[in-house]
């Protein structure tokens, strides 16, 4: 992973966690190219502030990691400088924490040079804030003597470089900040309303995409598969057409640098006429997911907007019926498959009159 990035396809990962299950955790990892060979989760009442977990609790950890041979350790929370340090000393194994995971994610799916630059933006505003606290904990080890020299000194000069290329980055970003903002005015000269597509990761929102625009847009079973904005039109009824654009999944404890740094990308979500959210209805946690979704979605300040739910992978679950139970209840809900296309007309139609009441409104 992001440590050791030759070794990234065969990395043993041993997984720490605190009152949770860690399935999601093991497929990130997964998807970051590490293979998980163990797990261990404390019950607290919240993580401990100096090891993250209780020292009985950590000895477990490190004998694990030894018997199971572990390359890395990855846990399931951002950690404090401080608790990735100890736990690190604790555990005798590099440990990396969820955000790093996830950051090292993106930077392996990044393709464009704006993807490129939103993820090392997320990442050396990550780095920053290691760096500060690190200088930090120096200063009330020693307070002035003892801890001036070459070691504070490369600190300083470090912090100097990461907020240079965060400064250079934020600038380039401004400028695709500004050409999506022309773009955006121009399809809005078309006249065609604009629907974003949101969800959680894997959802199947490029699926969808796919499905109702034959965007061709990469669709792959994994987690975060699209990072890159695609636009495409879409006929929702006959004389009645509109933008459809696919974003970048949400996720449960996205990391805030990310949100922060794919701001021009989620412009697009907050520039659009209606939100569908796509939900991978097959999953056991999927109401947690629409949570995580709409906790994103309120931090965005769009939740107010038009919404359409469409549930989704009506043919990856034992009982299809509960599914169509699901949208019978929930206000402007439709149960579809993408990959079959079951439900499709019905979800046109559903934004097709979205989009009519949106014009009845008047602007």
């Amino acid at each position: 992973m992001a440590q050791s990035r030759s070794k990234e396809r065969d990395e043993r990962v041993l997984l720490i966690g605190v009152n949770g299950h860690l399935e999601e955790l093991a497929e990130l990892v997964r998807s970051a190219g590490g293979r998980v060979v163990g797990s261990v989760v404390q019950n607290l009442e919240r993580p401990r502030a100096a090891t993250y977990i209780g020292p009985g609790k950590a000895q477990e950890a490190r004998a694990l990691a030894w018997e199971l041979d572990a390359d890395l350790v990855v846990v399931d929370d951002e950690l404090t400088p401080a608790q990735a340090r100890n736990l690190e000393e604790l555990l005798g194994v590099p440990v990396i924490d969820r955000t790093q995971l996830i950051l090292d994610i993106f930077a392996q799916r990044a393709r464009t040079k704006e993807g490129k630059l939103q993820v090392e933006l997320a990442q050396l505003t990550y780095q920053l804030t290691r760096l500060a606290g690190h200088g930090a904990a120096l200063s009330r080890l020693g307070g002035g003597i003892g801890t001036r020299g070459p070691g504070e000194t490369q600190l300083e000069t470090d912090r100097r470089r990461i907020r240079r290329r965060i400064a250079g980055i934020r600038k380039e970003l401004e400028q695709v900040r500004r050409t999506r903002a022309l773009q955006r005015a121009g399809r809005r000269r078309t006249g065609l309303p604009v629907i974003a597509l949101v969800g959680y990761t894997n959802a199947g929102k490029s699926t969808l995409m796919n499905a109702l625009t034959r965007a061709g847009v990469l669709a792959e079973n994994r987690l975060f598969a699209t990072l890159d904005p695609t636009v495409r039109r879409v006929t929702l009824a006959p004389g009645r057409d509109a933008l459809l654009t696919d974003t970048v999944g949400f996720l449960r404890k996205l990391p805030h640098q990310l949100v922060a740094a794919f701001r021009a990308t989620l412009e697009e979500v907050e520039e659009a006429d209606v939100l569908l959210h796509v939900v991978d209805a097959s999953q056991p946690d999927v109401h947690e997911q629409m949570e995580a979704v709409a906790a994103v979605l309120d931090e965005l300040g769009v939740l107010g907007k038009p919404l359409v739910t469409a549930f989704n992978k009506l043919d990856a679950v034992a009982d299809p019926e509960r599914i169509r139970e699901w949208a019978r209840r929930t206000p402007a809900a439709v149960a579809i498959s993408a990959r079959t296309g079951a439900g499709l007309d019905e979800l046109r139609a559903l934004l097709a009159r979205q989009v009519a009441e949106l014009e009845d409104d008047g602007p």
